[in-house]
């Protein structure tokens, strides 16, 4: 059974799901249901579980530029 919960974003990311499709908003959904799971289930603290996520995608590549051009090739489709 899904509940709802509200929680605190910045603006970019409140204003990228509110324009977000229908679909792409239950993707979303359902990415941060997973990783809140995996947060309360690990024995690691939320800000490491972060910092690992963080680490992963600048290993692979992902700078703050190329995420901020992903994010706006999504808002403009």
């Amino acid at each position: 059974m899904a509940e709802q919960i509200t929680i605190s974003v910045d603006s970019d990311v409140a204003s990228i799901y509110r324009s977000a499709s229908d679909e792409e908003r239950r993707k979303l959904e359902l990415l941060i249901n997973l990783r809140l799971r995996d947060a309360t289930e690990s024995r690691k603290s939320l800000r490491d579980i972060m910092s690992e996520v963080s680490r992963n995608a600048q290993r692979r590549g992902l700078t703050r530029e190329i995420l901020q051009s992903i994010l706006d090739d999504e808002r403009r489709a």
